[in-house]
């Protein structure tokens, strides 16, 4: 189904970037658990990050796109759920878990992670069913922080838990999935320079419905794969269980690169729709990140391997 483009936010209710609060303003924001930005009102808090080399010369969409048109299971099947359901989730007091083929594992807190140089890198964002958007993310490499856990040699895969909380998570009542929702990426996806962490995005922090406190970027895999609010990060030598693969294999394969010569069982991938345009425009293999991710691949059947 088509909609039209919602109406963009005022830039009256954007805090302009030359009075942006720094770092400290933020990480006392975030153990307040003031992880949301109120539309209606200047942003709570501002990250302050630097461009970076990887960041795609795309037109972002809208702020008000980028938070009113969410999948976020946990919150509600409808696209509109998360932006009406997720502002009663708390993140104060927030730490993630690193755990599984390490040498020791260790609990970080949401401020420790905060200590990170973090960057601002706009990808494009490709949903398995067919839209896309831009988004502007604010946070550091998932490389950064795994390179901070000695690793074992049996380190060959990465999962990623999302918080377990139906009495703030509504969508964690219903039936739809086995929670608390999980995804993995092989060790050499994990740490790709373009796998990110994103703390924020248009120079804020994330709001809840996008992922709030933490959640994970990989720009060349379909949006799913972008896990939400971690608590938990495991280390393993297998492959993990993901989510909708376990769902519904036929549809959800665990690398799950965008591809437009590989449908999903029910609607081509050949074409998208970007959020705010009318006409659908080509699909790119690995959603146009394909010079940079390919190689990961090479030797590959890409659609058995799906």
């Amino acid at each position: 189904m088509l909609i039209g483009k919602p109406k963009d936010i005022a830039p009256s209710e954007i805090t302009p970037r030359e009075v942006y609060l720094d770092r400290r303003r933020f990480i006392e924001a975030g153990a307040a658990g003031a992880t949301g930005l109120l539309l209606s009102t200047p942003a709570l808090a501002a990250l302050s990050a630097h461009k970076s080399a990887l960041s795609g010369s795309d037109t972002p969409n809208s702020l008000r796109d980028i938070t009113h048109y969410n999948n976020y299971y946990e919150f509600g099947s409808g696209k509109s759920d998360p932006s009406e359901n997720a502002a009663q989730l708390k993140t104060r007091r927030w730490n993630v878990i690193i755990d599984g083929a390490v040498e020791q594992a260790r609990t970080f807190s949401l401020e420790q992670l905060l200590r990170f140089p973090l960057e601002e890198r706009t990808y494009r964002l490709r949903c398995v069913e067919g839209w896309s958007m831009v988004i502007p993310w604010i946070g550091f490499p998932l490389a950064t922080l795994l390179k901070q856990m000695r690793l074992t040699s049996k380190a060959r895969y990465v999962s990623f838990e999302t918080l377990n909380r139906p009495s703030e998570m509504p969508g964690q009542a219903e039936g739809l999935l086995a929670w608390p929702y999980r995804e993995g990426l092989r060790i050499d996806e994990a740490m790709h320079p373009l796998t990110l962490l994103a703390v924020g995005l248009y120079g804020d922090v994330l709001p809840n419905q996008n992922g709030a406190p933490i959640r994970l970027v990989v720009p060349w895999k379909y949006g799913f794969k972008s896990i939400k609010a971690i608590v938990r990060i495991h280390l393993s030598e297998t492959q993990p269980q993901t989510s909708w693969n376990l769902a519904a294999p036929s549809e959800y394969g665990f690398y799950s690169n965008v591809n437009p010569a590989v449908d999903h069982p029910r609607w081509s991938q050949a074409t998208e729709r970007r959020i705010g345009e009318f006409l659908r425009r080509p699909t790119l293999p690995f959603n146009g990140y394909g010079s940079q991710v390919a190689q990961l691949y090479r030797g590959m059947d890409l659609k058995k391997n799906f």
